[in-house]
């Protein structure tokens, strides 16, 4: 019943868009395809699982979609060029939603791809870390995010471990070669999901706690964000992209070997038996914990929460206004 009712919302929506004359015509009886950019974060991999999903199960066509990806030369820049209206939808982070914000950049947070942390504080066997105490006298490898850099301060404030006593040092992207190297001991700024996984294939008995464990508020990883100022001529689009993306989700819910397989089309540089290990740990994290809140959802309250932790460590002047920065009112209903 749930099925039959998504897509009847949906076949409705794309009836209401041909009714109002927007970015499509009927032709012959059927629906024009209209476009979508959408400007990733990254290159393809398990954080876009539901988005490819999407794509190769033909839900983006179902609802008149023509989506157009692109995977950007810098993670920073996506949320810029939604911004500048140079694409249509990025994804992007909590943080950096936040942080664009307050620079006085119109985008909004429209759905969450991944609801929980994944950014980690992973370490290897041999470094002998199994706690954050353990970091005394360490040395530990950021990726030189200013908020990720915020993540350790609070973790060892947390643990009593003074920041002197531990070596910060920049390694950029670098973070699993740096570790297993023996440059740092610990990394802040990998995810259990990907680099974690990568190290327990290599037998290196990674000790891996996510940040919000440690003592950092929850956030969502990964978010959807689009330009404020052009979203009411998006709106539908956006809608209709969503609820195709939580097909998406669904479908390497249900499969995730054959989700695996097509992330691997998309992109041939991700390794085989790492991926399907990463798909299935990071499908569960595409959804929220709470069942009766639909696919995408933004908790305001944690984003308060993430906001007023981002004032509180001299990441933003001024507690955000958390209903102009995100908005649930484009997500797909119960069941997705």
């Amino acid at each position: 019943m749930r099925r039959v009712l998504v897509a009847l919302a949906v076949a409705l929506a794309c009836a209401g868009l041909a009714a109002c004359g927007e970015k499509e015509e009927n032709v012959g009886g059927s629906v024009q395809v209209r476009q979508l950019d959408v400007t990733l974060d990254w290159f393809a991999n398990p954080d876009h699982v539901a988005i490819y999903e999407a794509q190769n199960q033909g839900y983006l066509r179902d609802v008149g979609l023509d989506v157009r990806l692109r995977v950007p030369s810098d993670p920073a820049a996506p949320i810029k060029q939604v911004a500048a209206g140079r694409t249509d939808l990025a994804v992007s982070y909590e943080p950096e939603v936040l942080l664009a914000r307050e620079q006085g950049l119109p985008v909004v947070a429209v759905a969450a791809l991944v609801q929980r942390p994944l950014t980690s504080l992973i370490a290897t066997g041999k470094s002998g870390v199994r706690s954050v105490r353990d970091l005394r006298g360490k040395r530990v490898g950021t990726a030189g995010i200013p908020y990720q850099e915020a993540y350790l301060k609070t973790i060892l404030k947390r643990a009593d471990v003074p920041e002197s006593s531990v070596k910060v040092t920049n390694v950029g992207a670098s973070l699993l070669p740096a570790m297993l190297s023996g440059k740092v001991d610990a990394t802040l700024a990998a995810f259990w999901n990907v680099e974690g996984v990568e190290l327990r294939q290599r037998r290196q008995r990674p000790w891996i706690v996510p940040v919000n464990r440690l003592g950092v508020p929850d956030y969502d990883e990964l978010v959807l964000v689009a330009n404020s100022d052009k979203l009411d001529d998006l709106r539908d689009d956006v809608r209709l992209f969503i609820s195709a993306v939580g097909r998406g989700a669904q479908a390497a819910r249900r499969d995730p070997a054959t989700a695996s397989r097509n992330l691997i089309d998309a992109n041939p540089d991700l390794r085989e038996r790492t991926t399907r290990a990463s798909v299935r740990l990071t499908i569960p994290a595409l959804f929220p914990e709470k069942r009766d809140r639909p696919f995408g959802y933004l908790d305001p309250v944690e984003w308060r929460n993430y906001g007023g932790w981002m004032v509180d460590n001299g990441l933003l002047e001024d507690l955000p206004d958390i209903e102009a920065a995100t908005t649930n009112d484009l997500l797909p209903g119960e069941g997705l």
